[in-house]
C-alpha cells in the first residue's frame, strides 16, 4: 500500500486524529488514535509508550474503515510515535510537534501530555 491510497482531506493531509482525555483521579491520560484507511488491511499505533511494538499498538478497524485505539499513557511525559498502516510508516499531522529521530534516520511525531 502507498500513502496516496489513504484518504485525505481538503489539505491533502492523511485523515488521522488524536484525542486527549485527562483522568484527575489517575496519573493516567487516555489517548484515541484514530486513523481513517479503508483500504487498508491493518493499521497500528507505534511509540515509546510501547516499546515500537506493532502487535500491542494495533487498532481495531471499524464497521465504516476507520481504525481506532484508545491507549492509557503516562501523564508529564512525551512520547515519539508514528502508524504503520499495511507496513508502511506514517506520520501524524496532528501531532504536537515533530523531532528527528537518528535510529529511524527519519521524524517521528511527538505527543506531549
Amino acid at each position: 500500500m502507498n500513502l496516496l491510497s489513504l484518504p485525505h482531506n481538503s489539505k491533502n493531509e492523511s485523515v488521522m486524529s488524536i484525542k486527549k482525555q485527562f483522568i484527575k483521579s489517575k496519573p493516567v491520560c487516555k489517548v484515541t488514535f484514530t486513523v481513517d484507511a479503508k483500504d487498508a488491511n491493518t493499521a497500528s499505533v507505534v511509540g515509546d509508550f510501547n516499546n515500537w511494538n506493532v502487535a500491542e499498538g494495533e487498532l481495531s478497524k471499524l464497521k465504516n474503515g476507520t481504525f481506532k485505539g484508545v491507549f492509557d499513557l503516562n501523564k508529564d511525559a512525551m512520547y515519539e510515535f508514528k502508524y504503520v498502516v499495511d507496513g508502511v510508516y506514517i506520520n501524524d499531522s496532528e501531532a504536537d510537534y515533530f523531532i528527528w529521530n537518528e535510529f529511524a534516520n527519519a521524524e517521528n511525531g511527538v505527543l506531549e501530555l
